[in-house]
């Protein structure tokens, strides 16, 4: 995050409401620090400032500075504490240990590569996925950097300690580093046996650091021009040569797997291989066919996804569901055949095919599907809403308002984040009207970035409200979908909200048409099923006309207010999102 340089915003002292505020959520972040550690951190009578910035990726982040140095970050409403505080109090994170020659990678923006971590005899240390966690260097306790994990400790060592492991966020030697006194980790020994720990033939351990090479190795960090002898383990211990040998022996093997890590295409493909075959093999039942390929994506395939991962066929070497499907065909797997006209179905599957056979489902518990399977209550977690944000992308011509906030063309930006930065740019550059302050003076960039020509002329003024409306009104509109448990989607556009319509059938019979459920995680055939055993009416799930991936469900009647309340009271999914429900029967009329 603090790669490059960041942009300062503001710097203000802060008020003692604000530093017992500060202080009050530091000790319900980090409850290992005591009150009188927490009295050593912010001091009363040192001053404590307040820096907010714009890292170069444009996320707001606010700095707590205490004696030029910062002690603590502030990212969406979460504290994560500086190296500088680390330094003090390294025991207050898990941490994972890593060879020296890491450092100049995670210091450059690199995230910590599960192959890259030292595994003590005592095990890794216990972390939950998107826990805060440290990274330490061999022979050195003081932590180098801060992250969060990526994965659980179970789920790590289920992988065999590859893929990413931590997502590093400040490190020693970055900007944010830089921006205190710059000062070198300090020599921290272990408190207990480091992973190099072994017993001689007498019975007597030996290390393969003693402190005083962890002094050495903490001093050549300083300069961090690694020599070939740096890369491999520290100078021998006395009387231990074998010691040196087999860490050299390791840190080049640990560089070599690093080196050797699969391409983000690879990775995915190997993924949705082994979605697909555990969907196979263990989910899908002779029973369910023919199965609509939609169907087995979102409500077989999904689901075998790894907790912490999301399958994107868009970023496998197939792009399309559909060519995954020819080549599984190709493969002898399953058979696939178009029923009707442009609809696909699986119509068959070799049960006793030598890959389906000889797959074993990994140990690591699947993440429940947000959508599929889960909504009858089956003793699986219950359905939750995906988090909508919108978000608004900087176009090329409102790129004189963005830029003094160091913003670049194509940054998304929420709706907070875009008046924050207006607000800014307007008492920056003293543009609020003097005689009334609910207005905002035109100067040149807002005349070209928000006025049309035939206006440039004749409004010289503009209301705030006017002023952020024109500017989200010109700014590209993206959205974010957050669901439970998996990574954040960003996709072009608004959302499309969820679609209730009626039309009108033979014998003046009305039917009830639902459509773009996918995008919330909702599985059409599940909620057609719930629907048809609350009605007791027939449901079908048909494809979209014009869609191959949309699937839309139609239920006999005037269904609308049944289904207002499946998606209002049981899915919780906001009012905002769902049309249609103004067509619902009256009440005492015949529905």
């Amino acid at each position: 995050m603090f790669a490059k340089a960041f942009k300062v915003k503001s710097n203000t002292t802060m008020k003692g409401s604000d530093r017992r505020k500060l202080r009050a959520d530091i000790s319900a972040a980090f409850p290992q620090l005591t009150a009188e550690n927490l009295s050593e951190l912010m001091p009363s009578k040192e001053e404590l400032n307040a820096v907010k910035v714009y890292a170069h990726k444009g996320d707001s982040v606010t700095i707590y500075v205490r004696n030029r140095n910062p002690i603590m970050f502030e990212l969406e409403r979460n504290l994560y504490p500086t190296v500088y505080t680390l330094w003090s109090y390294p025991d207050i994170l898990p941490a994972f240990t890593t060879w020296p020659p890491v450092l100049e990678k995670l210091s450059g923006g690199a995230d910590l590569m599960l192959p890259g971590v030292v595994v003590p005899s005592s095990g890794l240390p216990e972390v939950q996925r998107r826990s805060l966690c440290t990274v330490t260097l061999v022979g050195n306790r003081a932590p180098v950097a801060v992250g969060v994990a990526n994965m659980s400790t179970g789920e790590m060592l289920a992988s065999g300690m590859k893929g990413k492991g931590v997502g590093v966020l400040h490190t020693y030697r970055d900007q944010l580093w830089a921006f205190g006194e710059k000062s070198c980790p300090p020599a921290i020994g272990p408190l207990l046996p480091d992973p190099a720990w072994t017993s001689d033939g007498e019975g007597q351990e030996t290390s393969q650091h003693s402190l005083p090479e962890a002094q050495a190795l903490e001093a050549g960090m300083g300069s961090f021009h690694l020599s070939e002898g740096d890369r491999a383990a520290p100078q021998e211990a006395e009387g231990s040569p074998e010691h040196s040998e087999a860490a050299e022996e390791q840190g080049e093997e640990t560089q070599d797997t690093v080196s050797s890590q699969r391409t983000p295409q690879e990775a995915m493909d190997s993924l949705l291989s082994q979605c697909f075959l555990h969907a196979v093999k263990y989910k899908v039942k002779k029973a369910d066919l023919p199965l609509l390929t939609s169907s087995f994506l979102c409500n077989h395939l999904f689901s075998c996804c790894p907790e912490g991962q999301q399958v994107d066929i868009k970023k496998s070497s197939y792009k399309k569901l559909s060519k995954f499907l020819q080549s599984m065909q190709q493969r002898g797997i399953l058979q696939v055949k178009e029923l009707s006209k442009g609809v696909e179905s699986i119509v068959g599957i070799d049960w006793k095919h030598p890959e389906v056979q000889s797959f074993v489902a990994p140990s690591t518990v699947p993440a429940a599907p947000v959508a599929a399977g889960n909504m009858d209550g089956g003793g699986e977690p219950p359905y939750q809403p995906p988090e909508i944000t919108p978000l608004y992308g900087i176009s090329s011509r409102m790129i004189p308002l963005f830029q003094e906030s160091g913003h670049r063309k194509g940054d998304l930006l929420s709706h907070s984040d875009v008046r924050s930065v207006i607000i800014a740019y307007v008492k920056t550059n003293e543009l609020v009207d003097p005689v009334n302050k609910n207005l905002v003076r035109v100067n040149p960039v807002l005349c070209d970035c928000l006025l049309e020509k035939a206006e440039q002329h004749d409004i010289p003024l503009l209301k705030w409200d006017d002023l952020l409306t024109r500017c989200l009104e010109r700014m590209q509109h993206s959205h974010q979908t957050m669901f439970p448990g998996r990574e954040p989607v960003i996709r072009k556009g608004n959302v499309e909200p969820i679609d209730i319509s009626l039309a009108q059938r033979g014998s003046n019979k009305k039917v009830t048409m639902i459509k773009n459920l996918e995008p919330y995680g909702l599985d059409p055939p599940s909620v057609a099923n719930l629907l048809q055993q609350r009605v007791q009416a027939s449901a079908t799930y048909t494809a979209l006309p014009g869609s191959k991936d949309r699937v839309q469900v139609q239920i006999q009647g005037n269904q609308v207010w049944q289904v207002g309340k499946l998606l209002l009271e049981d899915f919780k999914i906001p009012r905002k999102y769902v049309n249609g429900l103004d067509l619902a029967p009256k009440p005492g009329k015949k529905k």
